[in-house]
């Protein structure tokens, strides 16, 4: 079912309305920030952010005039390089986020206007997510800049509560067969790296319920994961070059270890999901357990129940409560992997929505008959230097993430939300 206009519209004010939650309370120096590899300067980011709806939306779908004329000029991320950027002549902050309220509005208005069309509805709706995907990646940079955990409005982890006396440990089993994977026509939001649906066979095989836990991954620590060359594959390379000795955020304390969360160092909570690992640590961490990462189609098959047509999350059609998993920021971080037991899968598998992102063994690459979108630099430059992830994290907007959506970053990053979970070697 197609999302309706006022939807949309409402969904227009509420991106930008996070966007901006997530910096106010930052000093105009936090919002330029060092020059990093992994991270934007904050202020040039929400530049970005709000060109990007203006372009597609109000620009190309509207055919309106640009709002500010330089615009194209310190905005375009294809067209600026990524140092560049905090070389630039950037409006104030003020300015800034006056742009992103102004473009954001205009939107809201465009969508529900009579005459709307439904290109400028499915562009709007392309640009939310885009903004969905940018809140998510100032919340990790904040993180890898060791700034405090921003207050948002209206936010409660109620219901992410966990049964005690519930089941989240050990595998599930499935049984495999023919399998559609990726996208369908009738469809009404997809991205291009989704297109389209197309047979495969999923082996017989054995998921496991929950996440790795920050406990389970202690003990790989512990018990020399990073000192034995045999575990990293052709992770050796990444191990050696940046002296890893145990996840980024992390610290020795007494006895055991501390996370940092933001700018504040707490005690490992041992049945929260480890996140911010590399793709090359989770591997690593499968291999010394005697399991193995799920490619993606196993994945989407467990998420899915192997059904056609495929539900957009495992529970059905309706976006994330609470109670079925931990997204959009509710928490304030990750949860007990036991938690949100309403939105189980069929056959048991708790939490593939929310929480952590999952690394699965797959290369992000193009499905055979893989259509490009109107945003050309989406999906198709990073096919084979990439590894998909499945399933949003904690900081994920429900509205966003979907059972057959495909995330895809280097296999080095671990600044972002990823951590994993893992099958049975048959």
């Amino acid at each position: 079912m197609a999302t309706d206009a006022e939807t949309i519209a409402d969904w227009a004010v509420d991106a930008a309305h996070r966007v901006t939650e997530l910096v106010e309370d930052l000093t105009d120096d936090q919002l330029m920030g060092p020059l990093l590899p992994t991270v934007n300067p904050l202020l040039w980011e929400l530049g970005h952010i709000a060109w990007f709806q203006e372009i597609f939306v109000l620009r190309r779908a509207c055919g309106q005039e640009p709002i500010l004329p330089f615009a194209d000029s310190i905005y375009d991320s294809g067209a600026i390089p990524h140092d560049t950027r905090w070389r630039l002549r950037l409006p104030s902050r003020q300015e800034t986020l006056s742009y992103l309220t102004t473009v954001a509005e205009r939107v809201a208005q465009a969508v529900t206007a009579p005459g709307a069309t439904a290109a400028a509805r499915h562009f709007a709706r392309y640009t939310v997510h885009h903004h969905d995907t940018h809140s998510e990646a100032l919340t990790y940079t904040r993180q890898t800049l060791g700034l405090p955990l921003p207050k948002l409005d209206g936010l409660s982890d109620q219901g992410t509560a966990f049964d005690p006396a519930g089941d989240w440990e050990g595998d599930v089993r499935f049984g495999g067969g023919r399998f559609v994977l990726g996208a369908d026509l009738t469809d009404p939001f997809v991205y291009d790296n989704e297109k389209w649906a197309h047979p495969v066979e999923v082996e017989p095989f054995a998921m496991a319920r929950a996440a790795v836990t920050q406990a389970q991954f202690a003990e790989f620590v512990d018990d020399g994961g990073y000192t034995t060359p045999g575990l990293w594959s052709d992770g050796g390379a990444w191990l050696r070059a940046t002296g890893a000795t145990h996840p980024v955020y992390w610290r020795r304390a007494g006895d055991g270890w501390q996370r940092r969360h933001f700018d504040t160092w707490a005690d490992l909570e041992p049945h929260h999901p480890v996140i911010n690992v590399s793709w090359w640590e989770a591997d690593a961490f499968a291999r010394w357990a005697g399991r193995r990462l799920p490619t993606e189609a196993e994945w989407e098959y467990a998420a899915t129940g192997g059904r056609w047509p495929k539900p957009t999350y495992p529970w059905g059609d309706e976006p994330p409560t609470a109670q079925q998993a931990a997204t959009d920021w509710r928490a304030g971080g990750t949860v007990h992997v036991g938690a949100c037991a309403a939105g189980d899968t069929a056959d048991g598998c708790r939490q593939l929505i929310g929480n952590t992102w999952e690394w699965t063994a797959s290369d992000f690459t193009g499905y055979p008959n893989f259509e490009r979108d109107a945003y050309f630099e989406n999906s198709e430059q990073f096919f084979g230097s990439r590894k998909v992830l499945r399933g949003g994290a904690w900081a994920t907007r429900g509205r966003y993430v979907r059972s057959q959506m495909r995330n895809y970053f280097t296999p080095d990053r671990r600044d972002v939300l990823a951590g994993l979970r893992t099958c049975a070697v048959t």
